[in-house]
């Protein structure tokens, strides 16, 4: 993988954004693969269309690609919050590719979402847009990347160094599962995930998992039942393979590799 840009791919484009996108895209389509295939390639979309700017030929797997110079690993903006809502509860989010680059065009830093690791909790609604704006009341959206455990961001490439193509589909296909789970509780799995990662241990308890309700009942105010929900949640993650009961509510990380 060559991480130096090529900025002549920007010339006859007016503005510094359009130049950054152009150069970008191109770098993807010349250089990334698919993690969810075998296939050495991405293909661009049209420009326009919505969410997607990659797709897999072999897989149809879609990708979203966000390239930035400054790097926030806590949030970064999206599209309207509406549609963000409806993409993630009708499972048609696109893999996300969070890019930082340098003023040398360089990639520095290259994170992978899957397409099923977004949950409720990891999109932000934003304020509307005042009554002056062009788009006066527009509401959009952030993703918080802090709300998304470790495991679901793949990093492609990391300060300059890039992953190998074999590890990087490894873990993705360490993830697949969980596309397997309800659209409509893998939020549920994926904040119960994240919440165990942030717990830091290889061996934790029920009670541990517990001092979290008031957090995941603010995220899910409708539902009043969060201690069996969470119970419910950590069988799911056991078969899943991600942790192991060992009884008298006790739990052992099977990957720990955080």
């Amino acid at each position: 993988m060559n991480l130096c840009m090529d900025p002549r791919c920007g010339l006859g484009y007016q503005s510094a954004s359009q130049i950054a996108r152009r150069v970008t895209e191109t770098w993807v389509e010349a250089n990334l693969f698919c993690a969810a295939c075998e296939s050495s390639f991405l293909v661009s979309e049209k420009n326009n269309t919505e969410a997607v700017d990659f797709k897999c030929k072999a897989c149809n797997a879609s990708y979203q690609l966000k390239a930035m110079k400054s790097w926030n690993e806590h949030r970064i903006p999206d599209a309207g919050y509406d549609a963000m809502m409806r993409a993630l509860f009708s499972d048609s989010i696109p893999n996300l590719l969070v890019m930082q680059y340098s003023s040398e065009w360089v990639v520095n830093n290259l994170i992978l979402i899957p397409s099923f690791f977004f949950s409720p909790a990891a999109i932000q609604k934003r304020k509307p847009l005042s009554p002056n704006a062009r788009r006066a009341g527009w509401v959009g959206c952030n993703i918080l990347l802090s709300e998304i455990a470790a495991d679901g961001k793949i990093r492609l490439v990391t300060q300059g160094c890039a992953l190998p193509e074999k590890v990087a589909r490894e873990q993705y296909e360490r993830l697949r599962p969980l596309s397997n789970v309800s659209v409509l509780s893998r939020g549920w799995t994926l904040d119960v995930l994240r919440i165990i990662r942030d717990i830091n241990q290889d061996h934790f308890c029920l009670a541990d998992v517990y001092a979290f309700k008031d957090a995941l009942a603010k995220i899910y105010p409708r539902n009043r039942n969060i201690l069996p929900k969470i119970r419910q949640q950590l069988q799911v993650l056991r078969d899943l393979n991600y942790i192991r009961f060992e009884g008298r509510g006790r739990y052992n990380i099977i990957d720990a590799s955080r």
